[in-house]
């Protein structure tokens, strides 16, 4: 009987130790990926994206997310640096190509990784309207070439100029695709020269600008002048009189030395 005793105790000692040791293989195992992360959100350009980590085995207590920027077939993958949340924001760079994340799930035991399948191409996003297709007024410093500015055919005041004529103001409007360009330099020039002092103004709101003119000694040019000519020119302040998005034109307005 003791001998038998004894053995049954040996016998429940060597269960108990299988039991523990298995229970310690248990415990050392990192968790085990069952189902891989997944992406929410449309891949174009500004939008977010979100990484669902999946389903995994082992009780993972924490999961770190890497973004990974790949080719447009999901290959040649590489880490984007910074981008370590549960949300992503595509960016510029990224339109082209596709986008991955992986997910570390980490338990007591240890890590594992398991990275999604690539998003569909990203695609650009809707950007706002630039330069002249922009809302009025447009802004003359967010202009360039090879947009251009155009001049109205203005306007004079007094409608008709008279040898008793001692200033005239002129006005203009300049645009863009018919939308007016606020900030833009003005210039205005009696042609021939010397006969009204040129003057230069930036545009309102409207586009427009008025610049008066003080009359100089070559008015009249001619004994039976008709036509007051009028170089008119609209300019980005800091570009080039003669490139940029600069315009000039030729005006005329009448003359009557009668009056």
């Amino acid at each position: 009987m003791l001998a038998l005793a004894a053995g049954t105790v040996v016998l429940v000692l060597a269960a108990t130790a299988a039991v523990a040791d298995e229970g310690a293989a248990v415990a050392q195992a990192p968790p085990m990926n069952e189902s891989p992360p997944t992406i929410s959100g449309t891949p174009q350009e500004g939008s977010t994206l979100t990484a669902n980590e999946g389903r995994w085995t082992g009780q993972p207590t924490t999961f770190a997310f890497s973004w990974r920027r790949c080719n447009r077939n999901g290959g040649s993958c590489s880490a984007i640096s910074g981008a370590t949340r549960r949300t992503y924001t595509v960016q510029g760079v990224d339109v082209g190509d596709t986008l991955r994340v992986r997910v570390t799930a980490t338990n007591r035991d240890g890590s594992r990784n398991a990275t999604s399948v690539p998003t569909g191409v990203v695609t650009e996003g809707q950007r706002p309207p630039r330069g002249c297709d922009a809302n009025a007024p447009l802004q003359v410093q967010n202009l360039s070439a090879p947009e251009r500015l155009n001049v109205s055919a203005g306007t004079i005041n007094p409608a008709v100029v008279g040898r008793s004529t001692t200033s005239v103001s002129v006005r203009f409007q300049v645009t863009c695709k018919g939308k007016p360009v606020q900030g833009a330099l003005l210039y205005a020039a009696a042609v021939p020269f010397n006969q009204f002092r040129p003057g230069e103004q930036p545009t309102g709101a409207d586009g427009s600008a008025e610049i008066t003119m003080s009359r100089q000694s070559s008015f009249p040019a001619a004994r039976r002048q008709q036509l007051l000519v009028v170089f008119a020119r609209a300019r980005k302040p800091g570009e080039s009189l003669l490139g940029g998005i600069s315009t000039r034109r030729l005006v005329s307005f009448p003359v009557n030395l009668r009056r």
